[in-house]
């Protein structure tokens, strides 16, 4: 369990950072639609960002093969705070508390899950319909996205992510588990949210801020993956009714302060860096 929290919390900070990276790469390119996701491999930043993302993925994948999802998926949250304070010159008290509360909830989540949370396994008839749920999650999201603009499209489709990745982190652990036996309906179901998860990040990086696009995605990425973990695979059956309670409070802290953070940098003053810019 230490050795994959460890392992979590470091793809954590290498995601802020390549996320960082792509955001710029992005920027660079210019315009971005769906037809000119080709543009982005001349991107030395977009590239370099990749490779620090596909670090970071690697990582994620021992820590969801060594333990629950319910324990790993949270600790994504951690890369908003990093991001956040990347752009950040001058940190105010707010700007403090507010991550405190961010990686103080999160930390608090996953202490009550890992004493209560036990792994799994992922039958193909809980994949499909974990599936259907998240299709149907990130199908309203990409509507909402084409319905609106700028910042609101941007949390949007970092929103759709999110969900894309909350069951890439499920799919992950199954297939990783059952080498070498591969699940079929996991690997395909993981490759499919994977790349929808990815286009939609580098369309919402192509919208708004970086902080926001990673707030987006890292707010609805382990809320989905806990969900499935906890409902559909029932990973805390031995969790009373004041743990339930306590992981709903810490992750309601916690996503306190993720928004505190993204409503820190809307209203950063004028001249101050923003995140991810050249």
């Amino acid at each position: 369990m230490g050795i994959a929290i460890l392992c979590a919390l470091t793809g954590a900070v290498l995601s802020a950072v390549g996320a960082a990276l792509q955001f710029r790469g992005v920027r660079d390119v210019g315009d971005l639609t769906v037809r000119r996701f080709t543009r982005l491999a001349g991107s030395r930043r977009w590239l370099l960002g990749f490779a620090v993302l596909f670090v970071a993925a690697a990582l994620q994948i021992l820590a969801l093969a060594l333990a629950p999802v319910t324990v790993v998926a949270p600790l994504a949250v951690l890369s908003l705070p990093i991001i956040a304070a990347i752009g950040v010159r001058r940190v105010t008290r707010g700007f403090a508390v507010a991550v405190m509360a961010a990686t103080g909830g999160v930390a608090t989540f996953v202490a009550l899950a890992a004493r209560s949370a036990v792994a799994t396994d992922v039958p193909p008839a809980v994949a499909l319909r974990a599936g259907q749920v998240v299709a149907g999650a990130v199908g309203v999201f990409v509507l909402v996205a084409a319905l609106r603009s700028g910042t609101a499209r941007a949390l949007a489709l970092a929103a759709g992510a999110g969900a894309a990745y909350g069951l890439v982190a499920v799919l992950v652990r199954d297939v990783a588990t059952s080498l070498p036996r591969v699940p079929w309906v996991s690997f395909v179901g993981l490759a499919l949210a994977f790349l929808v998860g990815a286009s939609l990040v580098q369309l919402g990086y192509a919208s708004g801020p970086a902080d926001l696009v990673v707030a987006g995605q890292t707010v609805v990425n382990p809320i989905v993956a806990a969900w499935i973990g906890m409902v559909l695979l029932d990973e805390t059956p031995d969790a009373g009714r004041g743990t339930l309670i306590a992981l709903v409070t810490s992750a309601a802290v916690s996503l306190t302060g993720i928004a505190a953070i993204a409503r820190f940098h809307r209203r950063r003053p004028a001249g101050q860096a923003t995140t991810g810019h050249p």
